[in-house]
């Protein structure tokens, strides 16, 4: 191994030497604690220490890295606190996440670390959207995302570096490739002789290095870092090692040729340079033992704190006060009376106003810049914004979703539009395991809001038709809400973009234009969380959202004997339980509608809640209404009958008769 120190100071060496042990004897001392049952699990990246430790050297403190499970050298050479650090790797209350996450799994804003999740490739978009907040924000800064040889199979892979290149986004993605997906070879991962030919399918820069060279490692992302400074733009590094270890450690290294071990360990980063160190008379044997005793020691008092710190106890107001960051709505009260609008230009209205109140919220979709989207909500967005702030995107929904995390990150408010809320399918794992989980993780807040397109009664078929709100229901850290109407879909939009978490909110297609009433031209908020009160009544109530509520009042009005309660949630992630059971109380009859197929939906939420906390008040069964348990299908009859509003009629009549 030949090392260049060409421009490095013999003090400069000796600190690189001290920043690249570090993380080595850190895993030499928590291999030993794992063989004594004191630490849980380990990913060990012994031999690809230089990778971590060159590149995070080479930036500035407070550009952002996206690390992975074998990346100690990041969190160590940005002088987090061992102390911390341990605790967060025995679960303790003092680590970063305070238990709530292990092993490198967390992040923190202080060190600019975003943390990692178990699936792969994600954290890569996040990059995309910190370096896109870099270019907006005309900084000289770059991201850094690594990943492995493995988990470039990912298509979040493929997606944060197409999203990149297109838009020239200044971040340098690092592949640490050390031949071995846990324990699939590079053969049956990939058919690319190397990573950085597939630069030339991105149109983007692709380097090459000795990822073991500490020297070359810092010296290339020096030099790129400085260079997309100035010019951004991205580059793919592909960094040759290898993993001397197991995948985490109970995984071993049986499928591992002895040759290539041996072969391998010649070529080990920490020894290699030490030797060319001491080679230079750069470091003496006192020197290298000083360092190395200064680190062990800090090891040794770090640890000692931190087996001394009781076991977290758990608390329960603390933990579920933690899923969402905090905030507290002021709604902006609406103003009397209002201008007839379709809930197309309402929703229109209100993005057009909270751009104009959020200087940094960014909107991003496909086709919604110069055509202004495929609904047209957008239209003239340009002319009044810019282009930086009302953005095309490549088709790469996982990959915009995690940009709009990372605009987060750094500041700013995003907006993604599905094109169709069933394309949310592609970006569900960044909305479920990064933007919902994130807060809860880390304590880092998740400013996005997702316009979900949504809903059938238009013949689109299985794919441009689905109400898909139940899937994202059941996960805590979402926010989500369905308006019925012009008014509660503006006041509705306009607060999602003031609250700091994320967002969910649907719009359903077939209201679009079909649907109008009076919208105050001012800004004003509704109150999420609170459902409204349609229409009152003393025989039965209907719980519904969305179109429910279109067929719960016309239901109503050809039942002029029956006095029928109509509430509309408008928010089903926090949705109002108290509006619904005081209105349950009062006329011991409900039925719980949703457009969505039934088994499974939220009304079987709603009707479990009732059941088990207003079943005294009852006079007939809890009864739901939903949509056949099949996919949505093309033809208009078919469809009608999937639906099924006539079914609902005659289950209304059941219900009042009961």
């Amino acid at each position: 191994m030949q090392f260049d120190r060409t421009n490095y100071s013999d003090e400069q060496l000796r600190s690189m030497y001290a920043a690249l042990v570090l993380p080595r004897l850190i895993e030499e001392k928590m291999l030993i604690l794992l063989r004594q049952g004191k630490v849980s699990k380990w990913f060990s990246g012994i031999g690809q220490e230089a990778i971590a430790v060159g590149a995070t050297l080479a930036l500035h403190p407070d550009e952002y890295v996206m690390p992975l499970h074998r990346n100690l050298g990041v969190f160590t050479t940005r002088q987090m606190p061992l102390n911390t650090l341990f605790a967060q790797l025995q679960g303790k209350a003092s680590g970063f996440s305070q238990g709530r996450e292990r092993s490198f799994h967390f992040g923190s804003n202080a060190h600019h670390i975003v943390g990692m999740i178990s699936h792969l490739g994600p954290q890569m978009a996040i990059a995309d959207g910190i370096a896109l907040a870099h270019k907006l924000g005309n900084e000289a800064k770059i991201s850094v995302a690594f990943s492995g040889d493995g988990g470039s199979s990912e298509g979040d892979f493929h997606e944060a570096l197409n999203v990149a290149a297109v838009w020239d986004l200044p971040v340098i993605f690092i592949i640490e490739n050390n031949g071995y997906g846990l324990s699939t070879p590079s053969h049956d991962q990939f058919r690319c002789k190397q990573f950085i030919d597939k630069g030339i399918g991105y149109g983007m820069e692709a380097v090459q290095v000795d990822g073991n060279n500490l020297l070359e490692v810092h010296r290339t992302v020096s030099a790129l870092a400085e260079s997309m400074r100035a010019n951004p733009r991205p580059v793919l590094l592909e960094c040759m090692t290898f993993r001397m270890r197991g995948h985490e450690e109970a995984s071993g290294v049986k499928y591992v040729p002895t040759e290539l071990l041996e072969t391998w360990a010649k070529k080990d980063p920490v020894k290699n340079y030490e030797e060319f160190l001491q080679q230079q008379g750069i470091l003496n044997e006192e020197q290298k033992t000083e360092i190395r005793q200064k680190h062990q020691q800090a090891i040794d008092v770090a640890l000692q704190e931190v087996f001394a710190e009781p076991e977290i106890v758990a608390d329960l107001a603390k933990e579920m006060g933690s899923v969402y960051a905090p905030y507290q709505q002021q709604v902006v009260a609406a103003p009397a009376g209002g201008v007839e609008k379709r809930l197309v230009d309402a929703i229109s209205e209100g993005l057009h106003q909270a751009m104009e109140k959020h200087p940094n919220l960014v909107l991003m979709g496909q086709d919604i810049a110069e055509y202004g989207g495929v609904f047209k909500i957008t239209q003239g967005f340009v002319e009044a914004f810019g282009k930086a702030r009302v953005r095309n995107t490549p088709l790469c929904e996982s990959a915009i979703v995690g940009a709009a995390l990372g605009l987060s990150i750094k500041g700013y408010k995003a907006m993604m539009e599905m094109q169709f809320a069933d394309f949310v399918t592609v970006g569900f794992n960044q909305i479920v395991n990064n933007l919902a989980k994130i807060h809860y993780r880390w304590g880092q807040n998740a400013d996005v809001v997702i316009r979900m397109p949504t809903g059938a009664g238009v013949g689109a078929g299985p794919f441009h038709s689905q109400s898909n709100e139940a899937w994202f229901f059941h996960t805590p850290g979402l926010k989500i809400v369905y308006p019925s109407n012009p008014h509660d879909a503006k006041g509705l939009l306009l607060a999602a973009f003031e609250d700091p978490n994320p967002y969910l909110f649907f719009e359903h297609k077939a209201m679009y234009r079909s649907v109008s009433g009076l919208v105050p031209e001012a800004y004003y908020t509704v109150e999420v969380g609170k459902a409204c009160v349609v229409q009152e009544g003393s025989d039965a109530t209907i719980v519904t959202y969305g179109m429910g509520v279109h067929w719960a009042l016309e239901a109503a009005k050809e039942l002029p004997d029956a006095s029928i309660e109509v509430i509309d949630l408008r928010t089903l992630l926090p949705w109002d339980e108290a509006t619904v059971l005081a209105s349950v109380r009062k006329t011991g009859r409900v039925m719980v509608v949703h457009e969505d197929t039934l088994t499974g939906g939220i009304g079987a939420e709603i009707a479990a809640v009732i059941a088990e906390k207003a079943f005294q008040s009852l006079d007939a069964p809890v009864m739901r209404h939903g949509s056949l348990d099949s996919p949505v299908p093309f033809a208009i009859p078919l469809e009608q009958q999937f639906l099924g509003v006539d079914r609902f009629k005659i289950q209304l009549n059941r219900l009042l008769k009961f």
